[in-house]
């Protein structure tokens, strides 16, 4: 039974899991942030460790096939970066460490939304944004921040 499981486990699918798996959080962060669904579900662990069980997985079958270490030139310039991601596996787990990190992000974001009673349609823009493009929608909640928290906070 565990071998027809990890069969099924492939890189495509766990792609496809994890694309489709991370919208019903983000759709509770959009609409929901404060209940007790969210707190549980993306204000928690629950959501880093299932991404992260899929992160191990992949890990553990770089390893198996024995080219674990060829991860490490990823910093000697971007011609490695890109040969790095020409490997299926390497650009699983990197996009899986993308979805963890935005999903933190956006749970950072509608926190601190409520926090400052930002209206919900402009925490949606910095989500949202955040959602596709990262940065810019931290940057994007950043200023609106700003106004609503009466001052420029450089760490929080």
């Amino acid at each position: 039974m565990i071998n027809n499981f990890q069969e099924y486990l492939t890189l495509e699918n766990i792609f496809l899991f994890s694309n489709w798996g991370v919208i019903p959080f983000w759709l509770l962060l959009l609409f929901s942030p404060n209940s007790v669904i969210t707190r549980f579900l993306v204000h928690s662990i629950v959501a880093p460790l299932i991404l992260g069980c899929a992160y191990i997985f992949i890990v553990y079958q770089i390893y198996i096939n024995g080219n674990f270490f060829d991860g490490f030139e990823l910093y000697l310039g971007i011609e490695n970066l890109y040969a790095i991601f020409s490997d299926e596996n390497f650009l699983l787990i990197f996009w899986l460490h993308f979805l963890s990190i935005s999903l933190f992000v956006g749970a950072w974001i509608a926190r601190d939304s409520l926090r400052y009673s930002i209206p919900r349609s402009l925490t949606a823009i910095s989500l949202i944004t955040t959602y596709f493009t990262g940065p810019i929608g931290i940057l994007i909640h950043w200023i609106v921040r700003i106004f609503f928290a009466k001052k420029i906070s450089l760490n929080e």
